[in-house]
């Protein structure tokens, strides 16, 4: 796969957004997946030590329908990677998540600043929360995010191409119903926020190799989970 072109944006530009007065009302909806290290099923969407005893991993965002304010953020995409050890939903503070951020270089000023608004947790709702849980921030790049999501949810998918590759197949076995998925319902780690529903798959590509982050491997866990949130 060719490299990609992608913006590096710097820390100026991702605080400029907080400085520009009040945060506005704001909702986006979609769809969340991974790939991880874990074996399936991956033990941080219960809330327990990774199954190596740390993980990393791809996390994807597409964003159905959304706005800040009045900045409409509709099939915008974000990637995420990310890296640490221990449970990171252990609530002892020490654990902390090392990452990398992507978004679609497809979005305006205006849009890129509110998602790094969003991301950042600078703008309240569930991404706050999960802000705490950040340990260092190893870069941020605007990039070309290629994202699919079956409707069956059969399977999903997304790429930076010659960057990041994630794809995975809905886990299913020989007394999984047809056309059924195995689903976990409030999973009590969700990477999302609380009532999700967490469907399993398994990873068929998790590869990356970029911003310090490299590993290539298949056959381990994948979950998507469908988000809303909201702020301030």
């Amino acid at each position: 796969m060719a490299a990609a072109t992608t913006t590096a944006t710097t820390t100026t530009e991702t605080t400029t957004a907080s400085t520009k007065g009040e945060i506005p009302n704001w909702r986006v909806t979609g769809d969340w997946f991974d790939v991880c290290k874990c074996n399936i099923p991956c033990p941080c969407e219960f809330a327990q030590t990774p199954t190596y005893g740390d993980c990393e991993g791809i996390l994807a965002y597409n964003i159905k329908k959304g706005n800040y304010g009045k900045i409409h953020l509709d099939d915008l995409n974000v990637l995420v990677l990310s890296y640490f050890k221990g449970n990171i939903w252990a609530g002892d503070g020490k654990t902390k998540v090392d990452l990398a951020l992507f978004f679609d270089e497809r979005a305006n000023e205006q849009q890129r600043e509110a998602l790094n608004m969003i991301f950042s947790g600078k703008a309240g709702g569930f991404m706050a929360e999960f802000a705490k849980l950040i340990g260092e921030v190893r870069g941020i790049e605007y990039a070309p995010i290629k994202f699919e999501l079956a409707d069956d949810l059969s399977y999903w998918s997304a790429e930076i191409p010659g960057k990041v590759f994630a794809k995975a197949e809905a886990l299913t076995g020989p007394t999984t119903p047809p056309g059924k998925r195995v689903q976990t319902i409030n999973p009590p780690g969700s990477e999302v926020g609380p009532g999700g529903v967490a469907t399993w798959g398994i990873s068929l590509a998790d590869e990356t190799d970029t911003i310090g982050f490299k590993w290539k491997r298949k056959g381990r866990s994948s979950k998507h989970i469908p988000f809303e949130w909201s702020g301030p």
